[in-house]
């Protein structure tokens, strides 16, 4: 489970990057394994009634490629990596697998996006509170230019998902606006995007790895 880094705490990109390479050249271990199940029909997933609701109702009739492949192990709680062109439905993958497994009695941040812009934090938002319509999810979008006291006070009062870019949303978890007690999903949009920006030591500084 990712946890805050103590204060003061130094990220050490090359003892991470030792880390990973020992992980991935570990003999004996799969690493990497390859999901294959294909579900044809978003009922055949195992969704909540309301969050197919909100699917047909977004306009979804039949799933992508990447939505036939990449909803249901999110949805087991698996870690993925997941790849495809703009315009396949990416966004709502990853949104469909955090609203099917939050406890929706909990007002308490369970998921976490970070996002490479604000258009783009901002487009995330939308498409999960319009895929969560029927579930009465609460999400914010936490990005630069935009009222840091406004972020503060929606954060206290709860959401149960965050979506945002790194400099905002590590400024509300250094103010414990934004309390990790209860993350439990973490979506790393674009991650080739957000690495070659230059957000690692951003990234991955507070939420220091276990591994």
């Amino acid at each position: 489970m990712a946890r805050l880094a103590p204060d003061g705490a130094q990220f050490d990109a090359r003892q991470f990057d030792s880390k990973m390479n020992d992980l991935l050249a570990a003999e004996g271990k799969d690493f990497f394994t390859s999901y294959d199940e294909v579900y044809d029909s978003f009922d055949a997933m195992g969704l909540q009634e309301n969050l197919l609701r909100g699917i047909y109702a977004y306009g979804f009739e039949k799933p992508s490629a990447i939505q036939q492949r990449g909803i249901v192990p999110f949805c087991k709680g698996l870690d993925v990596i997941q790849q495809a062109q703009s315009g396949t439905g990416k966004t709502a993958t990853f949104c469909s697998g955090i609203l099917q497994q939050l406890d929706y009695g909990l007002v308490q941040c369970q998921g976490l996006v970070l996002a490479p812009t604000r258009e783009l934090a901002q487009q995330i938002e939308k498409v999960m509170r319009a895929l969560g319509d029927y579930l009465g999810v609460k999400v914010h979008a936490c990005v630069g230019g935009t009222s840091v006291r406004e972020d503060q006070r929606i954060l206290t009062a709860g959401v149960h998902v965050v979506v945002g870019t790194p400099g905002r949303v590590f400024d509300m978890l250094r103010r414990q606006s934004l309390r990790p007690d209860c993350l439990r999903m973490f979506v790393l949009d674009e991650a080739d995007e957000m690495l070659s920006r230059g957000f690692k030591d951003q990234v991955l500084q507070p939420l220091q790895l276990d591994l």
